[in-house]
């Protein structure tokens, strides 16, 4: 009988081991919760401050797609509700001056169109026919037009048109058709190769009809568009000058007639001004500008026009930061847009360029890695709606008025609330090489013990002129819920700590002094003594996948590396890649042929004779930002040399690798098979 309980009390106890290892379990953030994940972005409040709409997007399990829905908060009442969430995508959306209209875009008719909603009568009118995209969609203050940008084909050129075709005889199949190609833009990362075409600005009644399109010319016209107050005419910005091709850092402000189509250039400044928008009262125009510089970083500031005689002024130069977005709150106050110390803020700057900081903590729009992200837009009664998170949430909608800020969701409680998520610490330390201040975060494992020592994962952000900030990231906490401590930082080079810090790269990229700058963060990480310095692991994606390359060829402390859509070698990437004309410019002292020791010294190819540590490699077959030959480069380097490497294609892919939720957690789980093969017990 003894024998028997204590075999019913073992088998209790057992079943209670299993039980608490199963809540643990569920307790984990899993790759399978990506696919659960939601998000706020493109929130925008009505003019009058009473109602909310918001793009909410999901992901789809069955198609490995995006979902994006238009959701309301009416904010007298409190209420939340969906206004069109169905099979169908929605995005895009923009208040009538008179709140009483919503115009969105939709495929709910089988391709992209415009349509408006009205709010009172709960009906909706598709408002185009159109074959291209439409973007920066604008309504007239009067209510009477929606102004929109769309590509217009270019057409053969001459020389295609000269070319001899013989006719195909009835019913043979011939090879595909050739595709010539004459532009010096030509490809886009995400689009292959482009279809030449011109962007311009068309018109459109609010009640339907047909798109009149107001600019001409092979030339880029480019929004946000500004209506002028009467609803006469809309002002853009586009460089039209025979050589715009190589010219990316060259564009003016143009004024367009709605009735005649008579074009003023309202700017000759050099470099770029674009962004527009009118103050209340009409007396100024604002918008956003940079020089022409041929420098890697600069900070984008706010310029005032006044409207009577064209004299210009900038009034956010005291800042030291780039402004990315802004908006009028009243005539006398702009509410402003800027990222500060890896967190992105909202503050309201007067005329003069004073300052007054409202909120931190537009977060959350990405759900990857923990980039800075966010956006917001302001009501005429000075009320803002923005999206809102944390390092423990994707965005929510925010609500911030007279002083106070709010939380009007909790969108990923349902899925969140019970899991035990990484927390985020911050660090920061002195790098090694000149003893410049770095910031960084780092994430612990659920249930972390600090008297334990864990691995540690150092992560790289790209860019390099981006930032990390303690924002959610589905990818490092997974790293997290495996066990590893997540170290990541802001180096020299990175955005949101004013241009001196950014410059610190110029002409240095990839080089020893970032190097130094991640290896004395893994070294104040494991001085705080609960990291396993016998397993150090590193990873990073784009400008951080050629740091991790370039890091282990000055070092191998790190037991394995997982080096995704990298730079191998410059003189190659700088000729197969689409930002080839912006990137010889501007980080580079001239063409590859003249300079060609800068191209290789700054190559993680130049190190590979060093290399020892084992690498995973992984790009997107159709990644045109950093394409495949770099990959498979090293690759073959490293395979020449016996080092153990793998190289995973990530098909259909481009830069953005983990766009779809399916191939994030194949970037997450084939980076973890990979450590998991060199961690020391």
């Amino acid at each position: 009988m003894a024998f028997a309980l204590r075999l019913m009390s073992g088998a209790i106890f057992s079943a209670g081991l299993l039980m608490s290892h199963l809540v643990a379990a569920d307790a984990r953030f899993v790759s399978e919760d990506i696919f659960e994940l939601e998000y706020a972005s493109d929130v925008q409040i009505s003019a009058d401050g009473s109602h909310i709409v918001y793009v909410r997007s999901s992901h789809d399990v069955m198609s490995d797609g995006n979902r994006h829905s238009l959701w309301m908060h009416e904010l007298s009442s409190d209420k939340h509700y969906p206004l069109h969430a169905d099979q169908y995508n929605y995005t895009k959306p923009v208040w009538s001056a008179n709140g009483k209209k919503l115009a969105f875009v939709s495929n709910r008719d089988g391709r992209n169109q415009l349509y408006v909603h009205w709010l009172e009568q709960d009906k909706n009118a598709v408002i185009t026919q159109v074959e291209k995209g439409i973007s920066d969609i604008r309504w007239s203050p009067d209510g009477n037009w929606l102004a929109f940008t769309m590509e217009v084909p270019a057409g053969p050129s001459e020389y295609a048109k000269s070319v001899y075709t013989p006719k195909k005889p009835k019913g043979a199949k011939w090879a595909e058709s050739t595709k010539i190609i004459e532009k010096a833009r030509y490809q886009a990362d995400g689009k292959g190769i482009l279809e030449p075409a011109y962007r311009h600005v068309f018109v459109v009644p609010t009640t339907g009809g047909s798109a009149r399109q107001l600019t001409e010319g092979d030339y880029q016209h480019r929004g946000p568009l500004a209506w002028v107050p009467d609803s006469s005419a809309l002002v853009f910005s586009a460089n039209r000058n025979k050589d715009w091709e190589y010219q990316g850092s060259e564009a003016n402000l143009y004024q367009i007639s709605l009735h005649s189509a008579e074009m003023t250039e309202l700017t000759d400044a050099p470099g770029t001004e674009y962004n527009p928008q009118f103050s209340p009262d009409g007396k100024q125009l604002a918008y956003l500008t940079r020089t022409d510089a041929r420098v890697p970083y600069q900070n984008t500031e706010v310029a005032l026009m006044n409207t009577s005689n064209r004299k210009t002024r900038q009034i956010s130069e005291k800042l030291d930061r780039s402004v990315s977005d802004y908006g009028w709150q009243n005539s006398n106050n702009i509410v402003i847009q800027y990222d500060d110390r890896g967190k992105r803020k909202l503050a309201k700057m007067n005329l003069d360029g004073k300052l007054q900081v409202l909120t931190d903590n537009l977060s959350g729009a990405t759900l990857g890695r923990p980039y800075i992200s966010g956006s917001f837009s302001v009501a005429d009664n000075g009320a803002i709606a923005y999206t809102h998170g944390s390092s423990q949430r994707p965005a929510d909608l925010g609500y911030w008025f007279k002083g106070k800020a709010r939380q009007l969701t909790d969108l990923n409680q349902d899925l969140l609330g019970h899991k035990q998520l990484g927390q985020v610490h911050e660090i920061e330390y002195a790098s090694s090489f000149d003893g410049e201040k770095i910031q960084g975060w780092y994430i612990t494992p659920p249930d972390f013990d600090p008297e334990k020592t864990y691995p540690l994962l150092l992560e790289i952000h790209g860019g390099p002129h981006l930032a990390y900030g303690p924002h959610f990231s589905a990818e490092l906490q997974r790293y997290a819920a495996e066990g590893y401590v997540v170290f990541y930082a802001n180096h020299r080079g990175s955005s949101s700590y004013g241009e001196r810090f950014a410059m610190l790269l110029d002409g240095k990229y990839s080089s020893r002094e970032d190097f130094a700058d991640h290896n004395s963060g893994v070294d104040a990480m494991i001085a705080k003594g609960f990291i396993d310095d016998r397993n150090l692991f590193i990873a990073g994606g784009s400008a951080g996948g050629i740091a991790s390359a370039y890091a282990i060829g000055l070092t191998d402390r790190f037991n394995a590396a997982a080096i995704t859509k990298p730079v191998i070698n410059w003189v190659s990437k700088v000729l197969t890649a689409d930002s080839y004309l912006g990137q010889i410019r501007n980080q580079f002292p001239g063409m590859p042929w003249d300079n060609l020791e800068h191209y290789w010294q700054r190559s993680p190819l130049s190190l590979v004779g060093n290399v020892t540590t084992p690498s995973l490699i992984m790009t997107g077959e159709a990644d045109r930002r950093t394409p495949m030959s770099e990959s498979e480069q090293f690759y073959q380097a490293l395979k020449l040399r016996k080092v153990d490497a793998a190289l995973v294609r990530v098909p259909g892919a481009p830069h953005g690798i983990a766009g779809k939720p399916s191939r994030m957690i194949a970037k997450i789980e084939h980076t973890l098979a990979w450590f998991k093969r060199y961690r020391k017990d």
